[in-house]
C-alpha cells in the first residue's frame, strides 16, 4: 500500500516490490515451456475479469502482482516460448529487459540533445556500431553524410523514408502546399503492408502505390519496375520512392538490391530497403551478401527487436544524407529553441521521426551487445539458420510435404501436399495444441504454413518436436478423412 501521506511508493517499497518483480519474470521464463503457446483466451474474457469501476482507494502491489498471474497470464500468447515459431521472433533477453527497466527509471525524455546529451550521444554512438558490425556502406556512419537513429518499428522507419523521398521528388515543396496526385511509390508485391500504410499516410494515395510483380523465388523483377516506372513517367507522373525488400515477411524473399539500385540511381528515385528481420543475419560474414547492393540505398532499417534479443520496440534507420530527412521532418517552434540546437554542433533526434518525444532506447540495444559481444550474437545467429535448414531438410525429406519457397536463412516455408483444406486443418490443430503456435500466408495462391524460428532459448529439440507433432498431426487429418469416407 502507497505512503498514507504521500500515496506515492517509497524507495524502500519499490526495492521490495521491484526485486519481488524481477524474480516473477524470471520464474516466468523459467516456466514459459509450461503454458500453451498460443492463449485461449475467448474474446471479452480478459475484461470480465476486471472490476468494472477503478478502485477508490490504492491496492497492495502483491495484490497487482496476484492478479497479473491469474487474469493477465491466461490471456498472454507467449512470445518468449522456445516453441513459438509464428510470424517472426520477438526475442527479448536478459541485459535487453534491464536496459528497458533502467531507461523507464531515468525516464528520460530525448526529444533534444540539451534535453538529455548521453541519450543522444549514446543511441548515435551504438548505431555508429552497428554499422560497422553489419558492414554497412561508411555513408550511413554519422561521420560521414548520413547517420542512424532509432525508431519504434520498420513501418515508422518506411514512412519516414518515404516522407523524405517525396520532399526531394518535389524539392521540399509538397511539405508546404501538400500533394498533387501526381507522386507514385514502388515496391513488390510481396513487401510488407506497412509499405501501403506509408503511402496513404504521407498523402501519395495506394492508388499511387505500384505493387510490382515477384518471380518464382518471390523477389521483386526488377525489369518489372523499370517498365513501370517508365510508363508512370509517360503519363506526366512523379516517381519518388521505391522500397526494396531484404527477407519479405511472407517467404524471407531477398529483392535484388543491385539491379533495383541502378535503376532508382539513373532515375534520381530514394531507394528504402527494409531489412527487418533479416538484416540481423549480416552479423556473420557467410550472410552479407543479403546486403549486396546497398551502396545504392538512400535508407536502411533493420529491426533488432526481431532478431537480436533486444526486446521491443527497436527498429534502427540510416539515411545516407540525413541533411534530407532533417528538412524534411524539422520543425523548430520557439519553446524548443536552445543554444546547443542553434550552434549546428549536436544532433536533435526529433527532427529523424515522426513524433516529438522519444524514449531512451539506446540503452537496451547497448547491453545487449555488450553482453553478447559479437561473437555471442553470431552464434546464435548461426544456430538459428541450422536449425531452419534442419527442418527444411525433413520436410523435403518427407512425401507428404513440401517446400513452397527458398529458405536461405531462419524461415521455412511449407504446406501439405493434400491441398489448402488440409493446410489448415493442420495449422488450427497445431495452435489449439499448445505445443507450438505456427501463422500462415498465401504463395502462389496457395496457403502456406510458416515456421519461423529465431527465439532466444529455442533449440534442436524444440524444432525435432515440432516437426513430430506436425506429422502426427497430419497422420490424424488423413485418418479422419479416412474413416469419413468409410462412413
Amino acid at each position: 500500500m502507497p505512503e498514507a501521506d504521500s500515496f506515492h511508493m517509497s524507495s524502500e517499497e519499490f526495492r521490495k516490490h521491484g526485486h519481488a518483480l524481477i524474480d516473477w519474470i524470471a520464474d516466468y521464463h523459467a516456466r514459459l515451456e509450461t503454458f500453451p503457446v498460443l492463449s485461449r483466451a475467448q474474446p471479452g474474457e480478459i475484461r470480465a475479469a476486471l472490476p468494472p469501476e477503478p478502485p477508490q482507494n490504492g491496492e497492495s502491489f502483491d495484490k497487482m502482482l496476484a492478479d497479473v498471474e491469474k487474469i493477465i497470464l491466461p490471456g498472454i500468447t507467449h512470445w518468449q516460448s522456445p516453441n513459438f515459431f509464428a510470424f517472426f521472433p520477438s526475442n527479448a533477453s536478459g541485459p535487453g529487459i534491464l536496459g528497458d527497466l533502467l531507461s523507464s527509471g531515468l525516464g528520460v525524455q530525448g526529444m533534444l540533445w540539451a534535453t538529455s546529451p548521453a541519450c543522444t550521444e549514446l543511441e548515435t554512438h551504438v548505431l555508429d556500431w552497428l554499422a560497422q558490425m553489419l558492414d554497412l556502406p561508411g555513408k550511413f556512419l554519422s561521420s560521414s553524410t548520413g547517420g542512424g537513429v532509432i525508431q519504434d518499428t520498420a513501418s515508422s522507419a518506411s514512412l519516414c523514408a518515404l516522407l523524405a523521398g517525396r520532399e526531394r521528388a518535389t524539392n521540399f515543396s509538397s511539405n508546404r502546399r501538400g500533394c498533387d496526385g501526381k507522386l507514385v511509390a514502388y515496391t513488390s508485391a510481396q513487401a510488407h503492408s506497412s509499405i501501403e500504410k506509408a503511402a496513404q499516410i504521407a498523402g501519395i494515395g495506394r492508388d499511387n502505390l505500384r505493387l510490382i510483380e515477384v518471380d518464382d523465388a518471390f523477389a521483386m523483377r526488377p525489369a518489372a519496375l523499370a517498365g513501370q516506372i517508365a510508363r508512370d513517367r509517360s503519363a506526366g507522373l512523379v516517381p519518388c520512392f521505391v522500397c526494396a525488400t531484404v527477407g519479405t515477411t511472407s517467404s524471407n524473399a531477398i529483392d535484388s538490391v543491385p539491379e533495383i539500385g541502378r535503376i532508382c540511381r539513373e532515375q534520381g528515385i530514394w531507394l528504402h530497403v527494409d531489412a527487418a528481420m533479416s538484416g540481423t543475419a549480416a552479423l556473420c560474414p557467410e550472410f552479407r551478401h543479403i546486403h549486396d547492393g546497398l551502396e545504392f540505398a538512400d535508407s536502411y532499417c533493420f529491426n533488432p527487436h526481431k532478431w537480436m534479443f533486444t526486446n521491443f520496440d527497436c527498429d534502427c534507420f540510416y539515411v545516407a544524407e540525413r541533411a534530407a530527412l532533417i528538412k524534411t521532418l524539422s520543425i523548430l517552434p520557439e519553446y524548443l529553441r536552445n543554444k546547443a540546437t542553434e550552434s549546428g554542433a549536436v544532433i536533435d533526434y526529433r527532427d529523424w521521426q515522426i513524433p516529438l518525444g522519444r524514449r531512451f532506447r539506446s540503452l537496451k540495444l547497448w547491453f545487449v551487445i555488450r553482453h553478447y559481444g559479437i561473437e555471442g550474437l553470431q552464434h546464435h545467429i548461426r544456430r538459428h539458420v541450422n536449425l531452419a535448414q534442419q527442418f527444411a531438410a525433413w520436410v523435403k525429406a518427407d512425401e507428404q510435404f513440401e517446400l513452397t519457397a527458398p529458405a536461405p536463412l531462419n524461415l521455412v516455408c511449407f504446406r501439405h501436399r493434400h491441398g489448402d483444406e488440409t493446410n489448415q486443418k493442420l495449422m488450427d490443430r497445431l495452435n489449439r495444441s499448445g505445443a507450438l503456435y505456427l501463422t500462415h500466408t498465401r504463395l502462389g495462391d496457395r496457403l502456406t504454413l510458416r515456421l519461423c524460428i529465431g527465439q532466444t532459448n529455442t533449440e534442436l529439440r524444440h524444432v525435432r518436436a515440432a516437426w513430430k507433432r506436425i506429422q502426427e498431426e497430419a497422420e490424424n487429418i488423413s485418418g479422419d478423412a479416412v474413416r469419413n469416407s468409410v462412413a
